[in-house]
């Protein structure tokens, strides 16, 4: 069974591939139904938080004493993803009541604050977390059991390939994390995420708009359908790590107001000038963070605090203990907005910055203008 979804990467088609969040969803479910009807399916069926079905069959589906195993193998299509091709196993026993998930060998375990999930739990993130307890629920249901399950993932081969992601600098140790919060692997190259975000950006002017909204991702979208509502009307442009090629179309294609909307562990980077902020090309959030608190005020001892966190979020929490937060937000937003606007020429642009756990951080003062001037109308 293949999974026939493309996207376009300038003359090429590359077929999208499915994260390993839908991978233990789909296993779940196989282990689920082999454990309440002692028959092991032959198909695995889900449908992502994109809304895109996926249907596979299971690489193994057995009992092993009272416990019923099920194996998925991941297939990223033509993304070059080091999880490609692994299996991601659930397996699933009875319990007293509901549905109780938790990670197995070769699934990381978080040991550093500040991540998806809290220190000592398995790293398997909030989206796949659902997938996972929609999957044995509508298992559970199909086959009018009322008790209780517990699943645990596991991925054989995950704590050798862990070695090659970031897990291990992020404080996620013995494995890899369960991910995906579209439960869907979309491939694309660099200059085809460039051309997509320049296209779109030609879109929205031809309509005439002066106005624009850059977000890097899918955090950032949600944060303005969420706290933005005003705002829906403004067009908008996924601009993923390019932030500074996405100034430049906006530039090129004539717009005069743009706001840029990012979590922290992006946007922090501008402080430094950098305009490409994927993580293999320059991560020196911590750097950053570091400069300013010492510009601030701070102590040697909250420094050396700042460059132990492993994100964003925790260095935020380490500048709440010293009472710096504000002040340092505030150093940082200035130097964002000199490098933006350097960047933007006679384009007027400011940077809105969020978190996912302290959510609003600070507007640069161009960015805090243009929402005034946003939000009275055209």
């Amino acid at each position: 069974m293949s999974f026939e979804h493309y996207v376009r990467s300038g003359t090429r088609l590359l077929r999208c591939g499915y994260t390993t969040g839908t991978c233990a969803a789909l296993a779940a479910s196989g282990a689920v139904r082999l454990l309440l009807t002692g028959e092991a399916p032959a198909a695995l069926r889900v449908m992502t938080p994109k809304g895109w079905p996926v249907e596979v069959e299971p690489e193994l589906c057995h009992m092993e004493g009272d416990i019923a195993l099920c194996a998925v193998r991941k297939d990223a299509g033509d993304d070059p993803d080091v999880t490609d091709g692994m299996l991601i196993v659930a397996s699933a026993g009875k319990s007293d009541s509901g549905i109780k998930i938790d990670g197995g060998a070769g699934v990381g375990r978080v040991t550093k604050p500040g991540l998806d999930q809290p220190v000592g739990a398995a790293a398997i993130n909030a989206v796949p977390r659902r997938q996972i307890c929609e999957a044995a629920e509508k298992a559970c249901a199909a086959c009018g059991y009322p008790g209780g399950v517990r699943i645990v993932i596991s991925a054989p081969e995950g704590e050798k390939i862990a070695k090659k992601t970031f897990n291990p600098r992020l404080g996620i140790v013995g494995g890899i994390s369960i991910l995906g919060s579209s439960g869907v692997v979309e491939p694309m190259s660099e200059r085809a995420i460039v051309e997509t975000t320049a296209l779109e950006i030609r879109q929205a002017a031809a309509d005439g708009n002066k106005r624009l909204i850059l977000l890097p991702g899918n955090y950032g979208m949600d944060y303005l359908t969420q706290n933005l509502p005003a705002l829906s009307a403004v067009p908008r442009a996924k601009c993923s790590n390019y932030i500074g090629e996405a100034i430049d179309a906006a530039r090129l294609e004539g717009f005069e107001e743009v706001i840029l909307i990012g979590h922290i562990g992006k946007l922090v980077k501008l402080a430094g000038g950098i305009m490409n902020t994927h993580s293999k090309t320059a991560d020196c959030r911590r750097e950053l963070f570091v400069c300013h608190a010492a510009l601030c005020g701070a102590g040697a001892d909250t420094c050396r605090a700042l460059m132990n966190e492993v994100t964003t979020d925790g260095c935020l929490n380490v500048l709440d203990r010293a009472g710096l937060r504000d002040t340092v937000m505030d150093s940082l937003l200035r130097v964002i907005q000199e490098h933006l606007a350097r960047r933007a020429g006679d384009m007027r642009i400011g940077a809105l910055l969020f978190s996912s756990e302290a959510g609003l951080l600070g507007l640069t003062d161009t960015a805090r203008e243009l929402l005034d001037e946003w939000r009275d109308g055209p």
